[in-house]
């Protein structure tokens, strides 16, 4: 590993990177009156005023010498399975390891796998359910923030790829910048198991987050995944997958088939 580092954030700090776009679409307000979305974005920022001081954003990242190996990526420490594309199409068939240097060009690349989380209060939903709703997809909106201000840093200082980039918020949040950091449980990697491998690579218990039996994070209002720095890369979806992927992915997770099957239910195709 090259680096391994925790960052902390108070609230004022993530504040201007919270996607507002996202957190009106988890309350279904995309299209509502705007004097209905003013109301509620005014009671999530009096919400963050009360954190600020208190509460705060964590991450915890490794960057690694990396290459890929067919559909693998390998780093110090161990292998990250992935999945292809198997639908066809127009689609050009992609794996995340594409966007990673080859074993066989025999130099090394660069990979970042990453840990975000929201350390705030979660209001009981049995005794207020609107302010229990409202503190978490606040909570969830900082994660995200923490994830964006993260890898911000990490472009510009720790791995320093982009030293010189610039760019305003809005652009940031459309993701307008050299790279990618897809997210396990998001179309390109759906296998939310694969937060066991991602866990034994920088620890996310470092900043307070726990699995479950079933790969999910606790405190909910967490992010992990993966950091590419390829020009080229990009997100895409990697829709459904074939008995022989499934197989193949297990044996390359070093794991039973029906362990994995029931992580990829949704992917599978059942012609």
């Amino acid at each position: 590993m090259r680096m391994h580092k925790t960052l902390r954030f108070c609230v004022d700090q993530l504040r201007p990177y919270i996607n507002w776009i996202y957190f009106f679409h988890a309350w279904s307000m995309n299209g509502k009156p705007a004097h209905e979305q003013q109301a509620l974005r005014g009671d999530a920022e009096k919400l963050l005023s009360s954190w600020q001081g208190l509460y705060e954003g964590r991450a915890v990242f490794g960057l690694f010498d990396a290459n890929s190996d067919g559909d693998d990526i390998v780093v110090d420490g161990g292998r990250i399975p992935l999945l292809r594309q198997q639908h066809g199409g127009s689609e050009p068939n992609l794996c995340l390891a594409d966007f990673v240097r080859p074993l066989s060009m025999g130099k090394k690349d660069t990979i970042g796998i990453f840990c975000t989380t929201a350390q705030v209060p979660i209001v009981d939903a049995s005794s207020d359910p609107y302010a229990s709703l409202l503190s978490q997809t606040i909570a969830d909106r900082l994660a995200e923030a923490s994830a964006e201000l993260m890898h911000l840093e990490v472009r510009r200082s720790y791995w320093g790829y982009a030293p010189h980039e610039s760019l305003p918020i809005e652009d940031l949040l459309s993701e307008r910048f050299q790279g990618i950091r897809p997210a396990v449980g998001y179309p390109s990697m759906p296998d939310t198991s694969l937060n066991f491998v991602l866990d034994s690579l920088i620890d996310f218990s470092s900043i307070g987050v726990h699995l479950t039996e079933n790969g999910m994070m606790r405190p909910h209002a967490s992010v992990s995944g993966i950091m590419l720095a390829h020009p080229e890369a990009r997100y895409f979806s990697l829709g459904p997958i074939g008995e022989d992927q499934l197989e193949d992915y297990a044996r390359r997770r070093g794991v039973p088939t029906g362990y994995i099957r029931r992580f990829l239910q949704a992917n599978l195709n059942d012609d």
